[in-house]
């Protein structure tokens, strides 16, 4: 009987997704390997691939902090590449032989593209756009023991590249709705066991600037609420309002190292129904800090653990405090920088996110499965 192979995590590199090299080629060969490679996978962005004695030079590179450094470390992990270096153009010895084809035609732009989003996803946010399930417990307003769901995405229409030769611009639209079931209803006229307490739905037109370690978002969108059947049966004296609201919003978020992202930002409520009245200005703000990154060889993933806070200051709240903590772990594919699943746990203090309840002071602990970038 054969032993039983362990899996065994190790740190990620992106030589999995590339194939083995028979023989020792000579640096044309090698070159064109390389840049064949690069075009396949990043071939929106016209980087031009140099090789001499196994080193690489690098030009052309995108204006983004974030994709540049996903295409530096795929050629490092190429095998056979003994280091990698950026240019800051075409070399001047070069420059005669490559004219042709550092001249070829560069795209402009790219409709529906899919690789990432220029602003990354808040991962603390509750209020993130998502799918993701989860098990709450303590919430003294919705319910002590409460499922909640999440069914959301953003679609990338256009993005522009290299706009004035600096930086990415993305127009999307986003769209999600958040739901909170109570599983122990006290009263429960309807019977079951479950009771859809409230969901709200959200539409958005974001508008993504990304250039080196910054990013940026101006987005304005809707909110609307609704009350759940089964939750105005069982409380027949509910009243029910109507907080449906508009907002245009800004965030900017800096990548201050590898492993950590700083963000920040402010959103105005330019319109709301009378029937729940609101204060216009609110902000927000958070950190995050990835760290273990490992991959997986058979099931050809990579995970890392992660911890995120985020925090927001609302006027029509009193600006108290409001304060949003997650701790889990994130799966990815090893190739690319595209969508993840993540399995965490969240800590929430401060105001009630669920619709007309969000005046009511609440703190909840959830544990829940998420998808999204």
């Amino acid at each position: 009987m054969e032993p039983v192979k362990e899996e065994v995590a190790v740190f990620l590199t992106r030589s999995d997704n590339i194939p083995e090299r028979g023989h020792t080629p000579t640096d044309t060969y090698f070159e064109g390997y390389i840049q064949a490679l690069v075009d396949m996978h990043y071939h929106e962005f016209s980087v031009v691939v140099f090789v001499k004695e196994n080193e690489v030079w690098l030009s052309n590179l995108p204006h983004n902090d974030l994709l540049s450094r996903s295409i530096i470390t795929f050629v490092r992990d190429v095998p056979g590449v003994e280091d990698v270096h950026v240019l800051d153009g075409v070399p001047e010895d070069e420059e005669a032989i490559r004219d042709k084809y550092v001249e070829r035609p560069h795209l402009k732009g790219e409709w529906f593209p899919q690789l990432t989003v220029l602003y990354q996803p808040m991962m603390a946010n509750p209020r993130e756009i998502d799918y993701s399930l989860g098990w709450r417990q303590g919430d003294r307003v919705i319910g002590h023991k409460c499922v909640q769901v999440s069914m959301g995405d953003e679609l990338g229409l256009y993005r522009w590249l290299d706009v004035w030769n600096y930086g990415d611009i993305q127009v999307s639209i986003s769209a999600c709705i958040w739901s909170v079931f109570n599983m122990d209803p006290h009263p429960n006229i309807v019977g079951g066991s479950a009771r859809l307490v409230n969901t709200d739905f959200f539409v958005g037109v974001p508008f993504s600037y990304a250039v080196n370690k910054w990013s940026f978002r101006l987005m304005g969108f809707h909110i609307s609420s609704h009350l759940g059947d089964e939750f105005m049966v069982d409380i027949p004296k509910v009243r029910r309002i109507n907080p449906s609201f508009e907002v245009v919003e800004g965030m900017a978020s800096y990548q201050a190292l590898n492993c950590l992202r700083l963000y920040g930002g402010m959103g105005v409520i330019v319109h709301w129904d009378e029937t729940f009245p609101m204060k216009p200005l609110y902000f927000q703000y958070g950190l995050e800090f990835r760290f273990i990154g490992t991959k997986f060889n058979r099931q050809r993933l990579y995970g890392t653990l992660f911890l995120a806070a985020h925090f927001r200051t609302v006027q029509f709240l009193h600006w108290q405090f409001d304060g949003t903590f997650v701790g889990g772990y994130e799966f990815s594919k090893l190739q690319g920088i595209g969508r993840k699943m993540r399995f965490f746990v969240e800590y929430h203090n401060g105001f009630s996110l669920e619709g007309q309840f969000m005046k009511k002071h609440t703190q909840y602990i959830s544990y829940l499965f998420s998808y999204g970038f």
